[in-house]
């Protein structure tokens, strides 16, 4: 359960509606269930303890886990953050520690129904790396060995993501100073309805632009137009905000009336200087036999003259000449054309499926937010906003709540010499990796559970056969919507009474698995006032599931004397069945054309598909390895990596940081002893070795 509830904003004068105070009782966007959001925001904002896993660079001295609190009144000048946890906890603990943030930007999942996936590249042995090194200097991405790992599921329902927002949106608004903007980045799926909830929590007033990025080149899409932009939603706190004018490039069109030449090569173009059809008197004289309404006064078309900047037409006319040179830019404009994604060959790529261009936060951030502005990404993916905050001398806060986001941006941000503290959310809820995979792994452990039912729809996890009650349905808590985390009055009642009535007469029992329960009390004497007495409802305990799921890795490593540590052995029992099921899928049973066989006792012989290598692992297993660190200064607590060397999917290493063209030897030079060193498995997965 959550330590604490924190009110979204300070409490109301006496005799005030709670809700009334910062927002309408009655909602503008008309959904299903969109008053039951209500109650939770009434509640306040789960707040959970955190631990400190890490301090990189001077952010501070290594930190005790739980993080102190920072000085009261001194909240915004706290250090950069990286925290694992959903928005929703992370705001709550910035509100309770006095955190203000200037600027949010967030890419939250566009309801798009889309998995998306991270590529897993399987890296060379260093046992053999000398040799590789002589045969070859560099493998194409085409040549090298990889599979996919699903990083996260943006799968649905509309009513459903739009109470997710709505409440991720309010938290955020609770942390927001008077000064702050913010900017929600969203395509066409769901983009429409966000910008109702946005006029709802932030008022239509505060509602600056709505911007319009060209993601990416034409499309081709059959029968309607092609889909080839996004929408970002640019906000502000107040009436009073930050905004910096941004100056955009002049496109060719414009740079074509330049189209004049002086002899030293300089390009112009002429410039008005008759001062008729604007407002005011001008300026009236008569400048070498030209009498007119001027522009400037005669000092300043004299001095013109004498630079050498006036252009006397075959009229007589005068005129100003404007070079090329002297273009400061074109003041930003809402459609934005100008900004290309991260292309495969960029220096930025970090095959991050959801990675933004840093030009694109670069021309945010540079707008409305100042130098030692704290700029935060609630949906932080990998890491571009805080990098590009970093660079531009702003406070960076990013949040995410899969480990491969923490772990990317950890190490972009740590090659960039930032400073910052690693933290995580304890919420009882111990993810692997990130919350797709962790329910794909729940849904493994639990005894005869099948997804195949057809008699149940989609809200139940699955089923299993009792030998005495016949077909037990199984609800599981959704890890990636904070709504269904603890059971309450509300999610109880739509068991109850809109999954339930569904359910065939037949099934005489139901399980649901909780994380946390609001009020067992209340949910107990709900359950048994609005139940069936001929269906019995089973409340269980995810968290003993959650803990079979993160197991560790199996390492073994040797150390010298002079502090190198060898690393002589590295095994994953999850890497290896992954591998063997994508050589399984991709190889023996296949047809020639790929086809998989259903069922191989009734097909005829499989036969590998032409061309295809199987993906082989060592005995010693060592190019299953993405990255080590050793900390030399605590052998508990926050992590302090005092060395590291991280290995790129073509097998070359960085030291911290910087990267180079060897290959790794399997080796790690330390400072001095160790007292414990991690290793990051290519998949994500770290395991912690006591020397």
């Amino acid at each position: 359960m959550p330590v604490d509830y924190i009110p979204y904003f300070p409490q109301p004068i006496e005799g005030q509606a709670v809700l009334d105070n910062f927002v309408r009782t009655r909602r503008l966007l008309s959904y299903r269930d969109n008053d039951k959001v209500l109650r939770r925001i009434a509640r306040g904002m789960p707040s959970y303890e955190l631990d400190t896993l890490e301090t990189v660079g001077n952010a501070a001295e290594p930190q005790p886990s739980p993080p102190a609190p920072l000085p009261k009144g001194e909240g915004s000048k706290g250090p950069n953050l990286l925290i694992r946890g959903e928005c929703l906890s992370a705001c709550a603990y910035l509100k309770a520690q006095g955190v203000e943030v200037d600027l949010v930007y967030i890419d939250p999942p566009f309801a798009s129904g889309a998995d998306y996936a991270k590529k897993i590249y399987v890296r060379r042995n260093p046992k053999v790396a000398a040799a590789m090194a002589k045969a070859e200097e560099e493998l194409p991405d085409d040549q090298l060995r990889a599979f996919d790992e699903k990083m996260y599921g943006d799968i649905w329902t509309k009513e459903d993501y739009l109470n997710w927002m709505y409440e991720n949106l309010m938290a955020i608004k609770a942390v927001m100073s008077d000064t702050a903007s913010i900017y929600v980045h969203l395509d066409w799926h769901i983009g429409h309805y966000v910008k109702v909830l946005m006029d709802e929590v932030f008022g239509e007033s505060r509602f600056k632009n709505e911007i319009v990025w060209k993601r990416t080149t034409a499309h081709s899409d059959a029968e309607c137009y092609g889909v080839n932009c996004d929408t970002i939603f640019f906000y502000t706190r107040n009436s009073e905000f930050t905004f910096n004018t941004v100056l955009q490039k002049y496109d060719e069109s414009y740079l074509s009336r330049f189209s004049f030449s002086d002899p030293d090569g300089r390009k112009w173009r002429d410039a008005d200087l008759s001062a008729k059809g604007l407002r005011g008197r001008g300026y009236d004289y008569e400048y070498k036999g030209r009498r007119s309404l001027w522009r400037c006064p005669i000092e300043t078309m004299k001095r013109l003259d004498g630079e050498g900047r006036l252009h006397f037409t075959k009229k007589g006319t005068i005129r100003e000449k404007k070079y090329t040179e002297e273009l400061k830019g074109m003041p930003c404009q809402a459609l934005w054309d100008d900004i290309n994604p991260v292309n495969s060959q960029a220096d930025e790529k970090n095959d991050y499926t959801t990675q933004k261009p840093e030009s694109l936060l670069e021309r945010i951030i540079s707008a409305s937010s100042a130098e030692g502005s704290v700029v935060a990404d609630f949906f932080g993916g990998s890491g571009v906003t805080a990098a590009v905050a970093n660079r531009l001398g702003r406070r960076f806060i990013h949040v995410d709540v899969g480990i491969n986001s923490i772990q990317t941006a950890r190490d972009r941000l740590q090659a960039a010499g930032a400073s910052f503290n690693v933290l995580d959310v304890r919420d009882g809820v111990a993810l692997f990796r990130n919350p797709v995979q962790t329910m794909d792994k729940l849904r493994s452990l639990i005894t005869g559970l099948r997804l195949d039912e057809a008699e149940l729809d989609s809200f139940w996890a699955g089923a299993f056969n009792d030998s005495r009650l016949g077909l037990v349905p199984v609800y599981l808590p959704d890890l990636k919507d904070h709504t269904t985390k603890v059971l309450d009055i509300p999610l109880i009642n739509r068991i109850i009474n809109v999954a339930m009535p569904d359910l065939p007469d037949k099934v005489k029992k139901v399980v649901v698995y909780t994380v946390d329960i609001d009020d067992r009390a209340a949910v107990g004497a709900f359950i048994k006032e609005n139940s069936s007495p001929d269906c019995v409802i089973e409340l269980r305990d995810l968290k003993e599931l959650l803990s079979e799921v993160v197991l560790a890795d199996e390492a073994s490593i040797s150390l010298s004397k002079k502090h190198v540590i060898t690393f002589e052995r590295f095994h994953s029992d999850r890497l290896q069945q992954k591998i063997a099921a994508y050589n399984d899928k991709h190889g023996l049973n296949c047809y020639p054309n790929g086809e998989l066989l259903d069922d191989l006792d009734q097909s005829p012989e499989p036969k590998p598909v032409k061309g295809f290598k199987p993906i082989e692992i060592s005995e010693d297993g060592l190019e299953l390895i993405e990255w080590v660190s050793a900390d030399c200064t605590a052998s508990e607590g926050p992590w302090h990596s005092d060395a590291e060397i991280k290995i790129d999917k073509r097998g070359f290493v960085s030291r911290a940081g910087k990267k180079s063209k060897d290959f790794w030897d399997a080796k790690l030079a330390c400072p001095k002893p160790p007292f414990r060193v991690r290793i990051r498995s290519i998949a994500g997965d770290e395991t912690i070795i006591q020397c």
